[in-house]
């Protein structure tokens, strides 16, 4: 293989294509090669009234003229006579391939061919698989990305001139210069708000808790207080006086409870990222990042992803193969392929991608401290959809007064 730099990187090797030995081009994009506008008649804010907007045409552009991405596929293309395109397979990765596909020159009408490639892993066997099914691109998917990138474009404008010309002058500690308005951002500014003045217009209140608990060869067991919380010192302090003076406890049963949790659907985005967050101590930004680029070297599937459904399709025995020699996790997934594993809970498929999933072995000293502890969750939550439900046995002890205490505790918090 050869490579060189053009706008993005383009490598060449030789190989064969539908039975034909033939050369190979692989390039790229960077993203969304066009961007919508209005034309220059309305770009001027004094001269255009916000709600003619709504009935302006709207004009695409290069989203990036400095890279020259539409001139690099152009000059590359010329010389090929199929086009497969290898975009996200989603609704915008199907607009960017009818934006390639334009920018390249490919059409029906001059005997070249079109081709799309679906696949939602870069492991070698979904990119063989891809390739052997090709299909055509989805044009409805495209035009729906289209309506979108116009309907925002169009709100996003028109609200975003009415309310800082609305604004300007009104308040002195504003700054009205430019007040945006979005689809998304929006809604989400009143989460904020909502949650600031919950916050800001909370008035605290003292309230005391009695925490007796047992002291015996050295284990402890704390006991639960059923009236939770007192918001008045002086009852609350009863009630530790008269654990601690009696300090006897009659236990008057023992109850057992059979109970289960069951195993957990397909990890999307939304759920990696709470773990992230509450378990992992990472922010999102900071996820993220881990994902993708254990995504792009290859160790789990595509991060974005509303799905938590396996497609019917899935080989999870081919990855718990692959996960068999990590001595991590080796004699768990053993276990699983030698007893037969359990079929996943069935999630939700939004159709975009399925849900994340490893796709290579991988220990610590190769991928370091916080994408090893990312990707070690992602191999966990995995192997827990294909594990029988967690059975567990619950056990209550029943009193009839408590009074066995070696220890009394009160504690005082804000509601």
């Amino acid at each position: 293989m050869s490579s060189r730099r053009g706008s993005t990187e383009v490598h060449e090797f030789d190989g064969t294509f539908l039975g034909y030995r033939v050369q190979y081009k692989v390039t790229s994009v960077i993203g969304h090669v066009f961007s919508v506008d209005f034309p220059p008649p309305y770009q001027d804010w004094a001269a255009t009234d916000p709600l003619s907007l709504f009935q302006a045409p709207v004009v695409k552009s290069e989203s990036n003229p400095k890279a020259h991405i539409r001139q690099h596929l152009n000059r590359e293309a010329r010389s090929c006579e199929d086009l497969v395109l290898w975009l996200d397979c989603d609704r915008e990765g199907e607009n960017i391939c009818f934006e390639v596909t334009e920018c390249t020159g490919f059409n029906s009408n001059d005997g070249r061919r079109i081709h799309r490639a679906r696949f939602s892993s870069v492991t070698e066997k979904d990119i063989t698989q891809a390739m052997k099914n090709l299909v055509q691109p989805n044009k409805d998917e495209s035009l729906a990305v289209d309506a979108r990138q116009e309907i925002d474009l169009k709100v996003g404008v028109a609200f975003t001139r009415f309310q800082t010309t609305y604004f300007q002058g009104k308040y002195g500690n504003l700054d009205s210069r430019v007040i945006s308005y979005g689809p998304c951002q929006t809604p989400t500014l009143g989460f904020c708000v909502q949650r600031y003045l919950q916050i800001s217009t909370f008035k605290p209140e003292k309230f005391w808790v009695v925490f007796p608990y047992i002291i015996k060869n050295g284990f402890e067991l704390k006991l639960e207080w059923d009236r939770n919380r007192l918001f008045d010192h002086d009852v609350a302090e009863m009630f530790q006086k008269l654990i601690t003076e009696d300090a006897v406890v009659k236990v008057t049963g023992i109850s057992e409870k059979q109970d289960s949790k069951g195993r957990p659907s397909g990890l999307n985005t939304v759920n990696l990222l709470k773990v992230a967050s509450s378990a992992l101590g990472f922010g999102p930004h900071l996820a993220m990042q881990l994902a993708e680029r254990l995504y792009t070297q290859g160790f789990i599937s595509y991060p974005r992803t509303e799905s938590t459904a396996y497609p019917s399709s899935f080989d999870f025995k081919g990855t718990l193969a692959t996960l068999a020699g990590n001595p991590v996790w080796s004699s768990y997934v053993q276990t699983l392929l030698n007893n037969g594993y359990h079929k996943p809970k069935s999630g939700t498929d939004v159709g975009d991608h399925p849900p994340i999933t490893p796709m290579r072995s991988a220990n610590e000293d190769m991928l370091g401290g916080d994408s090893w502890r990312l990707y070690q969750y992602v191999c966990q939550h995995f192997l827990g959809t294909l594990s029988p439900d967690c059975k567990y046995v619950r056990y209550g002890i029943h009193h009839s007064r408590l009074f066995l205490l070696c220890e009394v505790q009160m504690k005082s918090s804000h509601s």
